[in-house]
């Protein structure tokens, strides 16, 4: 198993209509494409306006397909063309981890 774990660092005052628009357009088409949704955590307490949304794959081989399958629909590129015009992310970071032998889902 493995964790994707992004971090968005958004404009103030653009998280919320983000998250609308991933809840109503993003997530349903992720959630056809994608394996195990972990979850969408919001800051409160530090660097604000910053969230981290978390998947579970088998493995990298099986995250690759599966993304490659949601890049591919056009519903997905649809929600990623509205996006980019909401002009909201100021950086992203992706992190791949594996969990330690004594982790749960090891």
């Amino acid at each position: 198993m493995i964790l994707e774990h992004r971090t968005y660092t958004f404009k103030p005052g653009t998280v919320d209509g983000w998250l609308k628009k991933y809840e109503a357009e993003g997530l349903p088409v992720q959630k056809r494409h994608l394996n195990r949704f972990v979850g969408l955590y919001v800051s409160e307490i530090g660097r604000l306006h910053t969230t981290v949304l978390m998947w579970s794959y088998d493995s990298l081989a099986d995250r690759e397909q599966r993304r490659a399958a949601m890049y591919a629909d056009p519903d997905w590129q649809s929600f990623i063309n509205g996006i980019w015009s909401l002009d909201a992310i100021q950086s992203q970071d992706v992190m791949i981890m594996y969990p330690a032998p004594f982790s749960p889902g090891a």
